[in-house]
């Protein structure tokens, strides 16, 4: 009959209180397991285990099998969570009648959001890896009494996104490994954990395979070369005076290199020869020129250098004519920024203004002023300052002109021939100006 119910005992009670907690903490258990694990530092873990830690073992195991372990988190959960909402509502039927259905409802709505939801997952979400080694060894029971309803559940779902043309075995990956490396070492010093400098060292390690020796090398228009006609005791002073140990020489016309002299090999000849500088012949002394194409990355010249065991390297174009040089040092600098010795020329060419401009030489590489300044310039279609300013404008601007792109205004502020020698860089917001074209 309507409206009779029957009075539940004091025990009877208790025990739905106990089943209910019991479910509502085996939710959380659940929930818990589930942010930890999908946060947990796949690094940290791999770390651990090598270090002997079991509990890491069994996560890296767990985060193997990915579908397996959400499949048996969310079967567990829902199971403890209907089972517990189901319970409920028997019990609160029985005091309250129909309408105790609706009071289950709402109190198991509050008790799963709070206790088995926002509490557990909250504190997953900051101590991932701690929370993921403590789960571990129940989720691989879990996932273990599982198994066989996951995977008919597995070949079921597999099987329906087949018939709308979906493989789930086919991974397409949104970013490469050295992508992915490259934007969590970013991620790390935008939050404070790596510095910019650690930051810039570890991009242009990953970097060096996407760059051409073009883009670290020495142009020739600023090679330090010697005439190998030279009178004996010119080409010494000139050795001398190099900043460098290794130097290029050539005879007839400075396209016309013959060799490359290393200033230990030519002190040796010298005092073999009693210090009659008369009586040396440089072509003895210098080494042949080892040739690179311009088109090789720096990741493969860097591992040439390594294999030949030598430091410098011409770097020629398809049709065989000298570019530049590049050195190991040159390839290095890509990696931890400028390296400057007791005999380095003191020429950086970027000199920062009072009014927040930069002062440039136009033969500074992008790639350096983005590492001084903290900029980020694109360098994909030139490799100078000068190169970016021509490429934009599509021409060779005069003296004075300006220019804004890339929210940064450009000046040029001297020009020799048909080379910008000198710019003014200074950022704009992105409201100041258009993207490109010339100012009046």
């Amino acid at each position: 009959m309507h409206g009779v119910h029957v009075e539940p005992s004091t025990s009877n009670l208790w025990l739905a209180a106990a089943v209910v907690i019991f479910c509502i903490l085996l939710a959380a258990f659940f929930n818990g397991s589930e942010t930890a694990l999908t946060a947990a530092s796949r690094a940290r873990m791999y770390a651990l285990e090598r270090g002997g830690d079991g509990n890491a073992k069994r996560v890296n195991r767990l985060l193997g099998k990915r579908d397996r372990l959400i499949g048996a988190i969310l079967l567990g959960n829902t199971l403890v969570s209907i089972g517990s909402s189901a319970f409920l509502s028997s019990v609160l039927e029985a005091i309250f009648g129909y309408s105790g259905v609706i009071y289950a409802t709402g109190l198991m709505t509050l008790l799963l959001l709070v206790f088995a939801e926002i509490l557990p997952k909250t504190l997953a979400i900051n101590y991932p890896d701690r929370f993921s080694l403590i789960v571990a060894p129940v989720i691989g029971f879990f996932v273990a009494i599982f198994g066989p309803i996951l995977a008919a559940i597995e070949a079921l779902i597999q099987g329906l996104l087949r018939l709308v043309g979906i493989d789930t075995k086919v991974h397409h990956a949104l970013l490469s490994g050295h992508e992915e490396l490259r934007s969590t070492v970013d991620l790390m010093h935008k939050e404070g954990g790596v510095q910019r400098s650690e930051r810039d060292m570890f991009g242009g390690l990953l970097e060096l395979r996407d760059l051409s020796v073009e883009d670290a090398m020495v142009h020739r228009t600023k090679m330090y070369t010697i005439d190998a006609d030279l009178p004996p005791r010119d080409f010494l002073r000139a050795v001398v005076d190099s900043p460098y140990s290794r130097v290029p020489i050539w005879r007839g016309e400075p396209d016309n290199i013959i060799g490359v002299l290393h200033s230990k090999d030519l002190l040796r000849a010298l005092e073999d020869s009693g210090g009659d500088i008369e009586r040396l012949k440089i072509e003895d002394v210098a080494l042949d020129a080892w040739y690179v194409p311009n088109t090789t990355s720096l990741q493969d010249q860097l591992q040439a250098f390594l294999k030949r065991k030598t430091h410098f390297a011409l770097v020629v174009d398809e049709y065989g004519v000298v570019l530049g040089l590049v050195t190991l040092e040159d390839i290095l600098e890509e990696i931890v920024g400028d390296i400057s010795d007791e005999h380095d020329p003191v020429v950086l060419g970027v000199r920062q203004n009072a009014d927040g401009s930069v002062t440039v030489d136009g033969s500074v590489p992008i790639r350096d002023l983005n590492r001084v300044m903290g900029w980020h310039l694109p360098d994909e279609e030139a490799t100078t300052i000068a190169g970016l300013v021509i490429h934009e404008a599509r021409a060779i601007p005069e003296m004075g002109q300006v220019f804004t792109f890339h929210n940064f205004r450009f000046e040029v502020l001297r020009k020799t021939r048909n080379r910008l020698a000198a710019l003014r860089v200074t950022p704009v917001s992105e409201t100041a100006a258009p993207a490109t074209g010339m100012l009046p």
